[in-house]
């Protein structure tokens, strides 16, 4: 019997300690999976009006917003191993995948909230995201340091994995393929694009392609008569809204941040062109020979007459370490240099960037030649304005776009100007390629 009672009390005290057990998470930070997250780019969309009456920039709108300028996006936390406090990042938008690198996560207990902080940089961007974990919520801010007082209010949620809405609305119609798009409609300059989608049932993806570079990948939804795209890379922050016409036309709204919204016009139509990239920018004087002398991010100054380009057909790539169209098409010089060696080849990048001196600027230079693995000169050309651009390079007629390629023979005469960059999201990139190997060919033919 008092075997029996004392087998009982053992019992007892077990399933009493079993039962008071919390298992402790495993993570020590940020919990593993898919976040989604929201950039609300414009926190004060209500406008006071005590008096009822109708505001005026709520009167005439060609398009009138249903998000209220609520930018989503997601992104997936990955650790290196149960029960380690290191994990990367990834950016998700569409197709693309973006690794944000543990050394450039901080993770740490802020001392007077007594809650664990977070910060996300994005150094190549200058831009980063920080703000505080609580369980499955983190919340703070996105800011971009290069502008005055850019900060956009942030909030992400685990285990989210959607983007816009889980509502499954049956679709007006399925807008996958071309479109010929006019933004700007609101403005005195209305540019160009063509518009290209991908749909399968509410599940939207695409770009728009312009003569200056394209939008990246984007990703959203549609929604019976309604279309939401949106991507963020650490330096855009895009978001598109649409609605679909019962003539077929698409009307919408476009934002970047905070600091830029237009509204644009999509049309199917058979006639989809845009002016070559070839014939945006040209020679502006009566010689095509290109000398230029920009100096490194050690200061050392360097010329197209230096012995390493000597007798070489060359590419100079103007661009700004700011740019995603830029780093796209860097990763393309980068792969084809490595996968197509040429001794009579010659690279060399000149960047224009948002700081106005070579002791700023410089550091950003060697990090972005660094994490792109750059094997050629980047140089820093100046401030990125476009038009304090084109008065460092004069023997061109204007630079419009971020990134231009300028081809040249082994006189360093310049063969071809390539304006902008249709980057892997586009349907265009495979011609580019194409292109791109042809007159390499030729030039050192």
């Amino acid at each position: 019997m008092l075997r029996r009672t004392t087998l009982w009390l053992a019992m007892a005290i077990l399933f009493s300690t079993q039962s008071c057990l919390v298992v402790d998470n495993p993570y020590t930070a940020m919990a593993p999976g898919t976040w989604r997250a929201v950039l609300q780019i414009d926190p004060s969309y209500i406008s006071p009006n005590k008096k009822g009456e109708p505001l005026p920039e709520k009167l005439n709108l060609k398009f009138e917003e249903v998000t209220k300028g609520q930018l989503p996006f997601n992104f997936e936390v990955i650790y290196a191993e149960e029960g380690s406090d290191r994990f990367v990042i990834d950016l998700i938008n569409g197709e693309e995948r973006i690794r944000i690198p543990e050394d450039q996560i901080y993770f740490g207990r802020d001392l007077q909230t007594a809650k664990d902080t977070i910060r996300i940089t994005f150094p190549l961007y200058e831009s980063y995201i920080s703000g505080l974990y609580e369980e499955d919520t983190f919340e703070g801010k996105y800011v971009v340091t290069t502008r005055e007082n850019y900060e956009i209010p942030f909030i992400a949620k685990h285990g989210e994995g959607h983007r816009f809405t889980q509502l499954k609305k049956e679709p007006s119609m399925d807008i996958s393929g071309s479109w010929a798009v006019q933004f700007g409609l609101d403005t005195d300059d209305p540019y160009p694009g063509i518009g290209e989608f991908k749909q399968d049932g509410n599940a939207l993806t695409g770009t728009f392609r312009t003569e200056t570079g394209d939008y990246r990948y984007l990703e959203g939804s549609i929604q019976a008569n309604k279309i939401y795209l949106s991507v963020f890379d650490g330096s855009h922050a895009f978001l598109f809204e649409g609605k679909i016409l019962p003539d077929s036309t698409i009307i919408g709204s476009f934002r970047s941040g905070k600091h830029y919204q237009t509204t644009w016009e999509a049309k199917r139509s058979a006639d989809l062109s845009l002016t070559s990239p070839y014939e945006l920018t040209t020679i502006a004087g009566e010689s095509d020979v290109l000398s230029i002398s920009f100096p490194n991010p050690e200061g050392e100054m360097v010329t197209l007459e230096d012995p390493a380009f000597a007798g070489k057909a060359k590419i100079i790539q103007i661009m700004g370490t700011w740019c995603p169209n830029c780093r796209d098409e860097t990763k393309f010089l980068v792969n084809y240099l490595k996968e197509n060696p040429q001794e009579d080849l010659a690279v060399l990048a000149l960047a224009f960037e948002k700081h106005r001196s070579l002791e700023k600027a410089g550091p950003l230079l060697k990090k972005y030649q660094e994490r792109m693995g750059i094997p050629y000169p980047l140089l820093y050309g100046g401030y990125y304005n476009k038009k304090e651009a084109t008065e460092q390079l004069p023997m061109l007629s204007e630079i419009i776009s971020y990134p231009t390629l300028l081809f040249l023979d082994r006189d360093n005469r310049v063969v071809k100007i390539h304006t902008g960059f249709d980057g892997p999201a586009t349907s265009r990139y495979t011609d580019f390629v194409q292109e791109f190997d042809e007159i390499v060919e030729g030039l050192i033919q």
